[in-house]
Formats: structure tokens, C-alpha cells, sequence
């Protein structure tokens, strides 16, 4: 069980704190100022992970159950989904943010985090192939709560500590600066765990068509 909760917090870890969306808005919020707004939006965030990851896990348990070939399946596509991922960081040149964001209230910061994370459809496809991958073939109901609530604290700290950090100017410069490496690192970090999904997949494969 401690095997799998570390590789979903690897995996979940690796994509939060590169650059993207929701990055983006709580570093706005942060860097105009607007702390308190900021860790909103990032509670936000947390919630529509936890959504995510909720409706994965018991999608996947269900489909998988009845049937067991699709799994592999999945692990399959989950395995290519993160080099895709890790091919899509390495290219990436960073992102940019102003701080001349408008002054945003608690309750919209966090319609903003929870709407920025709810409406993107990739994390769909990103729970469900990390849980496809590391789950066992029927994980216990203490496994998928463990896991859901990894996922919705580790992204609480994260833009927690986020907003606090950029909210400081030298950090900030420090941040934008080593932007390139964050997406570099977690590029070979996707890449690796891709590839070992890869090969856990084809090895199941060739067991079942024995």
C-alpha cells in the first residue's frame, strides 16, 4: 500500500508543480498581493483534484473489475499519456505572469481554482491512467481513500505554500528563473515513470497470452 500512495504522490506531485494553469492563477493572486485569495484559489485547486481523482478511482475499480483485459489496456495508454506529458514539459520554454491582477474575494478566488482544475479534461485522463497503473487489480477501500486524500493534501500544502513564497519578491525572481529546470525535472521524472508503466504493462500482456 505504501508502495502505491508513494507513486501516486510522485506522479501527482511531478504535475502540480509544474507550469500550467492552475500555477498560473494562484501566482497571479500571490504576486499582486492578494495572499489570502491566493491559498483560496489553491484550496479550489485541491478540491477539483479531489473530484477527479474520486470519479477515477471509482471508474476505474468498476470497469476493471468486469474487465480485467482493459486494465492492462489502460496501463498501456497511461504509460504513453506520461511520455507524451514528459515530451510536452521538455519543450516547454516556461511560463509568464503579471501582478497586476484585479482584486479577487476568497469565495471567487476559489470558484476560479476549483473551475480552472474542474473544466480541464486532462485530469481525467491523468488519475485514471496513475490508478490504472499503480492500483492492484481490486484495491481496498483504505487504498483509494489514502490515495484520494494524498492527492487532495499534497495539493493544499503545494499552493499553500505557493502563495506564500511568491508573495515574497526575491523568491519570486528565484521561481521565474529556475522555471526551465521545474519543467525539466519533471519532464525526466514522467518520462521515467512512463516508461516503467510501459513495461509493466507489455509484461502483463504477454503473461495473459500465454
Amino acid at each position: 500500500m505504501l508502495a502505491t500512495l508513494i507513486t501516486v504522490w510522485l506522479l501527482y506531485v511531478a504535475a502540480m508543480v509544474s507550469p500550467g494553469a492552475n500555477v498560473l492563477l494562484v501566482s497571479q493572486l500571490a504576486a499582486s498581493g492578494q495572499v489570502r485569495s491566493a491559498r483560496f484559489a489553491g484550496v479550489g485547486v485541491a478540491a477539483g483534484a479531489g473530484i477527479w481523482a474520486t470519479c477515477a478511482i471509482f471508474g476505474v475499480n468498476a470497469v476493471f473489475q468486469a474487465f480485467p483485459v482493459l486494465r492492462n489496456a489502460l496501463q498501456l495508454a497511461g504509460g504513453l499519456y506520461l511520455l507524451y506529458l514528459a515530451s510536452r514539459l521538455w519543450r516547454s520554454g516556461g511560463m509568464a505572469w503579471t501582478a497586476d491582477a484585479a482584486i479577487v474575494s476568497r469565495a471567487a478566488a476559489f470558484r476560479l481554482g476549483l473551475l480552472t482544475n474542474i473544466t480541464n479534461p486532462k485530469a481525467a485522463l491523468f488519475f485514471g491512467s496513475v490508478f490504472a497503473a499503480s492500483f492492484p487489480a481490486q484495491p481496498s477501500m483504505a487504498l483509494q481513500v489514502s490515495a484520494v486524500t494524498v492527492v487532495v493534501a499534497s495539493a493544499l500544502a503545494w499552493y499553500s505554500m505557493l502563495a506564500y513564497l511568491l508573495s515574497r519578491s526575491r523568491i519570486r525572481a528565484a521561481y521565474a528563473r529556475t522555471h526551465r529546470v521545474t519543467s525539466r525535472v519533471a519532464s525526466i521524472t514522467f518520462g521515467a515513470l512512463g516508461l516503467g508503466l510501459l513495461s509493466q504493462a507489455l509484461t502483463q500482456r504477454w503473461t495473459m497470452s500465454r
